[in-house]
């Protein structure tokens, strides 16, 4: 019996010390402001750009670089989740799971399939669900602090809206690769002499045929890096004008560079180019009232809001104008009547455009919950966009909009990390 209960006991000593041991393979690699990156993290980004690698035949780089790319890819995304901590943003499980939903149907696809599919690709569902929450976030977090610095003036406007007449229909759309060798905060001369040094081996390397996604992995500072450096698909006029200017009239395949900014040296290459069609586009003019879930008012209170409001309305007991005006949450439309005027629907949140698809003209939708919050739409009427100048204006506007805010995001993430504590622990 004593045998036994000694057997026991060394069991338990030894099963506690694995358990132990299995805790301690987890720590703090690097300190972030008020957080923290643990080694777990860091090991699950790496792992997951192998896979993604695997699937695409990509080649990686060293082990080393890898780690390097993903912990600063991580300081990144520490350091705005810290400042989503303090501006008090929030994604509401609602509003995970709408845009959850969007992200199926646009993949013509339920929820259910795309469960399906993280299975066969073994990824929780629950992670999922919580990266893309993050992203929620982090988007908001940009989009607060970014939005600010961007001036547009009524010049550049009409500058861009000449030159797209002057190019006509069909203009040219690049798809970028983008390695940069960047500066330290506030470089001297030796700095610069060797990140361009740095630069042209990079480019002494690819011109021998190196592989782009490989060597932007392992040396660019772009936010693009752990993607092999793809920009994606950009037009001419919604990229960076540096860039802009230097792969006009290139072929696909070329390489650019090095071109110096503020930030460093850029290396492009052009890995497609495709011309755009020019469509005609449906254009709607709808009102709505916005109810916005709160700590005091409940997800499903803000419906059944919308519901008697609705009721109200088919029965002739209430204007939509004057309930806009005193209930909506956007104060921009409000004022109007929740008028929104005239739109294209791809404009829009998935969700209040597809509501707006299923509606003849002067039919109200049901409540439409969107990540802004429950809606009450009514479509006022339906047109054919027939690119009036104010319909040039405003795509001039967008795509100047779409470079800056790129632009901008940059510099702001950088200026974030250059004023940060980080610490990387020795591993």
């Amino acid at each position: 019996m004593k045998f036994l209960f000694r057997a026991l006991c060394l069991s338990a000593l030894l099963s506690f010390s694995s358990v132990a041991q299995e805790v301690m393979l987890d720590k703090v690699a690097v300190i972030v402001d008020q957080g923290v990156i643990l080694e777990s993290e860091i090991e699950a980004l790496v792992s997951e750009v192998k896979k993604n690698a695997a699937l695409n035949d990509q080649q990686l780089p060293s082990d080393r670089a890898l780690r390097t790319q993903a912990i600063e890819r991580l300081i990144m995304k520490s350091l705005q989740m810290q400042m989503a901590e303090r501006m008090g943003i929030r994604i509401s499980d609602p509003q995970l799971e709408q845009t959850i939903a969007n992200i199926a149907a646009n993949q013509d696809a339920t929820v259910e399939d795309l469960r399906f599919q993280l299975r066969e690709e073994g990824v929780a569902y629950e992670d999922y669900r919580e990266n893309i929450r993050e992203e929620m976030i982090m988007g908001e977090v940009r989009r607060a602090n970014v939005r600010r610095r961007i001036y547009i003036t009524d010049q550049e406007v009409d500058t861009l809206v000449n030159l797209m007449e002057e190019q006509g229909a069909e203009q040219a759309e690049y798809r970028l690769g983008h390695i940069l060798i960047g500066f330290p905060p506030e470089p001297s001369d030796e700095d610069v002499t060797e990140s361009r040094e740095r630069a042209d081996k990079v480019l002494e390397l690819l011109n021998g045929g190196s592989d782009f996604a490989k060597i932007a992995l392992a040396s660019s500072s772009g936010s693009e890096a752990l993607e092999g450096g793809d920009m994606g698909w950009l037009n001419i006029n919604s990229m960076p004008t540096l860039f802009a200017e230097a792969v006009q009239g290139k072929k696909a395949g070329e390489l650019i560079g090095p071109i110096r900014s503020g930030a460093g040296f850029h290396i492009l290459k052009i890995m497609d180019t495709r011309g755009i069609e020019t469509v005609t586009v449906e254009e709607v003019n709808a009102r709505h009232i916005l109810i916005k879930p709160s700590i005091i008012l409940s997800e499903e209170k803000a419906r059944q809001q919308l519901i008697k409001f609705k009721e109200q309305l088919m029965n002739d007991e209430a204007d939509f104008a004057e309930l806009a005006k005193e209930h909506s949450a956007d104060p921009g439309s409000a004022l109007r009547g929740g008028e929104l005027g005239w739109a294209d629907p791809t404009n829009y949140v998935p969700a209040f455009r597809d509501a707006l698809a299923a509606l003849e003209p002067g039919e109200f939708s049901d409540p439409v919950r969107s990540s802004h919050g429950w809606h009450l739409i009514q479509l006022n009427d339906r047109r054919i966009d027939d690119a009036t100048e104010r319909r040039k204006e405003d795509k001039a506007h967008q795509l100047i909009f779409n470079r800056k805010f790129a632009e901008e995001t940059e510099a702001w993430l950088r200026e974030m990390r250059d004023a940060a504590y980080i610490e990387v622990l020795d591993s």
